[in-house]
């Protein structure tokens, strides 16, 4: 299981949680008494007075999924070096500002807006490539990531701009027109490059790689974070160079779809198997091991009728996961409506003809608005032949899948609805 952690963890934090979980014991708190009797290997102390701290720590860790206190103490101290915020605001340092505002962040912020505003910064301050190697990378300009390396070889493994990235990150990270990006990366991995380079988001325990920006996408949705233009070729050099194929966060990020470009690349690599590599070794039991990475894949498979998908794993070994119950095939949750587990074209038109309800609540919104917001063309197509309704409304923003579409810069699946809403 993956830890559960809040953003930006600190040991201090979890020593306070500790304490008053001593305190909330002794004073035989109902609710502290629950918590120690699902998470101690021993239940709840017979006597309450006098549960100590020792036994709270090891609560607390396991009530977040590590095993132990110190492991949890392990973690954290390793998340210190390895945490960064790309959400914070950047100064007015023209530099700084560009590499911020050209490169996926995984904030709020992401989109078509900032790239143009980085856009801007550039053409105002054309010398920025020859200042910087990590700007020089961001837009893939081979020469001037030559010239940078000429004056230093060791700048290929060095951090820098605004959030202590490498160059090969701000590379695989931008979303801004680059000259030649695939010659660059090659050019930074002969230099000593780490093509396993990355960071802990916020000190969370899914590591964002080299090679999740290449392939890109998230909870935002592909109009805000896409993929990067060339993110496959870039994958592929990356893995040959050695990246470590077991990139959770990429399987995160892409798994709401199904489209499964991502995995016909990580499959062949190695993905599911071996030992995790260098981030495993770093995190321990913070991180899933490959088979719990992959096994996740076949579960929201599973559950989403992601049917191709299936199929692929399952040519790769991997087939095992929850029972799946009927009468759905294809749904390994009973609690959530038909819908959930109608992903692709052809599982929405079976639900159809079978009478199901398209326009049931999951989560708050429709499959129409999940699908406009992905820009899955063929989804909504599919959704709106067999009578989704276009102008229903999702619970929190009491918007429509246009509106979703449009926010999520999806003008494909947007330009669909707009003509439905004509007629």
């Amino acid at each position: 299981m993956a830890p559960s952690l809040p953003n930006n963890p600190s040991l201090e934090r979890f020593r306070r949680d500790a304490r008053q979980l001593q305190r909330a014991v002794r004073g035989n708190d109902p609710e502290a008494l629950a918590l120690v009797s699902r998470h101690h290997p021993a239940g709840a102390p017979a006597d309450p007075a006098t549960f100590a701290l020792t036994a709270a720590q090891h609560v607390v860790a396991r009530a977040v999924g590590f095993s132990s206190w110190p492991r949890l103490q392990a973690y954290l101290r390793t998340a210190v070096q390895l945490r960064r915020d790309p959400t914070v605001t950047v100064g007015d340092d023209p530099l700084a500002r560009f590499l911020s505002l050209a490169c996926l962040t995984y904030s709020q912020g992401d989109g078509p807006a900032r790239w143009a505003a980085a856009d801007e910064i550039l053409r105002a301050n054309p010398e920025l490539p020859g200042r910087s190697l990590h700007a020089a990378a961001a837009v893939g300009d081979v020469a001037a990531v030559r010239r940078h390396l000429e004056n230093d070889q060791r700048g290929a493994a060095e951090q820098g701009g605004p959030f202590g990235w490498t160059a090969l990150f701000h590379l695989a990270a931008s979303r801004v027109p680059q000259r030649d990006p695939v010659a660059t990366a090659r050019l930074l991995l002969d230099a000593g490059a780490d093509p396993n380079a990355g960071y802990l988001w916020l000190g969370l325990p899914t590591p964002f790689t080299v090679l999740t920006l290449c392939f890109g996408e998230g909870e935002a949705g592909p109009g805000r974070q896409p993929r990067h233009p060339v993110g496959d070729e870039l994958a592929a050099e990356l893995l040959h160079r050695g990246a470590d194929p077991n990139d959770a966060q990429t399987l995160y990020n892409r798994m709401f779809s199904r489209d499964d470009d991502h995995l016909r690349i990580l499959l062949p690599a190695g993905l599911g198997r071996g030992d995790g590599g260098p981030w495993h070794r770093r995190l321990g039991e913070a991180l899933e091991s490959p088979v719990d990475m992959v096994q996740r894949q076949v579960d929201w498979a599973r559950d989403h009728g992601f049917t191709e998908r299936l199929d692929l794993l399952a040519s790769y070994g991997f087939t095992t996961g929850r029972p799946v119950t009927s009468p759905s095939p294809w749904r390994a949750d009973p609690s959530e409506p038909p819908i959930a587990g109608a992903g692709t074209p052809a599982g929405v038109r079976a639900l159809a003809a079978a009478g199901g309800d398209l326009d049931a609540d999951v989560g708050g919104r429709t499959m129409l608005h999940h699908a406009a917001w992905i820009g899955d063309v063929e989804l909504v197509e599919a959704l709106l032949d067999c009578g989704a309704n276009p102008n229903v409304r999702d619970a929190e923003h009491g918007a429509t899948p246009l509106g979703w579409a449009e926010h999520g810069h999806a003008e494909a699946t947007a330009a669909i609805l707009r003509v439905r809403n004509r007629t």
